[in-house]
């Protein structure tokens, strides 16, 4: 397996692809974290950050550090909602961006190679493992993400 240049993980495409086939499967205990998963992984992977430069990523992995699933099913409401067709003119949930920083590159303490564990991403532990991830990302993005 080829090793990552932005992450540091080895294999990580596939890795990453196996482990959105569980999250779309919407199975516990990988379903319910999806936001979260897809949040680190792009986190770890500069050229794929959307035009946020990350910002909604970083504050989703925060939400979830500070208030688990609970705060973030109520900040994916708040988006949905400001999301709305029905909705014209109104910021979107969070106020203003986040100004945008060079992502770090590697040197990540945990990345998806330690989630899968031995490329299947066990249910047992897998929702802690994905927390550690959710914290060694924010950590290498410094300590408010910003």
């Amino acid at each position: 397996m080829e090793t990552c240049g932005e992450c540091g993980a080895r294999g990580c495409p596939e890795l990453f692809h196996r482990l959105l086939a569980l999250d779309h499967a919407r199975a516990e205990p990988w379903g319910p974290l999806h936001g979260v998963s897809v949040s680190c992984f792009l986190l770890q992977h500069p050229a794929r950050l959307p035009g946020d430069g990350g910002a909604g990523a970083r504050e989703f992995l925060r939400a979830y550090l500070d208030g688990g699933l609970p705060a973030v099913e109520r900040l994916v409401g708040r988006a949905r909602r400001a999301n709305s067709h029905r909705v014209t003119g109104q910021a979107a949930p969070g106020g203003a961006a986040r100004p945008v920083r060079e992502a770090p590159h590697g040197g990540f303490a945990v990345t998806i190679e330690q989630v899968a564990v031995d490329g299947t991403f066990p249910a047992e532990g897998f929702p802690e493992r994905v927390e550690a991830w959710a914290s060694a990302t924010l950590a290498a993005w410094g300590h408010d993400g910003a």
